[in-house]
């Protein structure tokens, strides 16, 4: 097989080990509408930006965050585009049942979402945990998917790094965690509950994802599958693996900044973004 090539975007002059920081972001700029939507067994929180934009896009979220860390991305996406934010089930302002918690029923969350929002079809950008289910969505659900981005996201728990992370990743892991806690406290509906999502994911990332690479074969939306040069959590190698088994998918590497991307440089983020949802295929 032939060599896969890697795509590079980037600001023009990157500050100094960007991925070492950890930038916060800015206040959500204002949505045309928003709500809780009754979605499977739960309330799922969220905003439309651009309402009567062209090609709708839905943006989600990692593991213990919420929808509020795209905010350096909406402003610049919602110019061109109807976007859709949403917090996944027991994450930010969205509630959580009894139900153990799985990448099949969070994408079946954001399946039912596009439902009740009368939304047919539409491009998915996940970022980590939501670049599993963009995955999921896109095999599963294909004429739902017309694009698929997805950062810093695996496929299978073989491809999580098994090193101890040096002294900057501890350092960053420990200001996300404060930070995710805080975030919780002030969004959720259950703000004494963060230990309770904590333990779910840990169970959830002890036994998942598992995709299976001859249903990954089957994706035949437009695809880029992203990755921070210094990505903390997941081998590189993985990332090179699931973009050679999506037919025709670019595999984009961006420099200088590691799995919270997004954040450290949302310019380069953007571009790389664009790039997919604004080709013709």
């Amino acid at each position: 097989m032939a060599s896969l090539a890697v795509y590079h975007y980037s600001i023009s002059q990157p500050a100094p080990a960007l991925w070492k920081t950890l930038p916060v972001a800015p206040p959500m700029i204002a949505a045309d509408d928003s709500g809780l939507a009754p979605v499977n067994d739960i309330k799922m929180y969220y905003a439309i930006f651009n309402k009567n934009g062209k090609d709708p896009v839905f943006l989600l979220h990692g593991g213990f965050s919420n929808s509020d860390t795209w905010s350096f991305e909406v402003p610049l996406l919602s110019k061109t585009h109807l976007v859709i934010i949403a917090d996944s089930r027991g994450h930010g302002r969205s509630s959580m049942s009894g139900q153990p918690l799985s990448y099949n029923l969070m994408a079946s969350d954001v399946l039912h979402l596009m439902d009740y929002l009368k939304i047919r079809r539409a491009a998915i950008v996940g970022w980590s945990d939501g670049g599993i289910l963009g995955l999921i969505l896109a095999i599963h659900h294909p004429d739902r998917i017309t694009k698929l981005f997805t950062f810093g996201a695996n496929y299978d728990i073989s491809g999580y790094k098994t090193e101890a992370p040096d002294t900057a990743s501890s350092s960053l892991s420990r200001q996300f965690f404060a930070r995710a806690q805080a975030d919780y406290r002030r969004l959720s509906p259950t703000p004494d509950s963060f230990g309770v999502l904590q333990r779910a994911l840990g169970k959830l990332y002890g036994a998942e994802p598992h995709l299976d690479p001859e249903e990954i074969k089957t994706i035949r939306a437009s695809t880029v599958i992203a990755f921070g040069e210094h990505e903390q959590f997941i081998k590189r190698e993985h990332f090179e693996s699931l973009a050679k088994l999506i037919p025709n998918a670019k595999l984009v590497m961006l420099p200088n900044v590691s799995h919270s991307g997004p954040l450290q440089d949302p310019a380069g983020f953007h571009r790389a973004l664009v790039t997919l949802l604004d080709s013709p295929q």
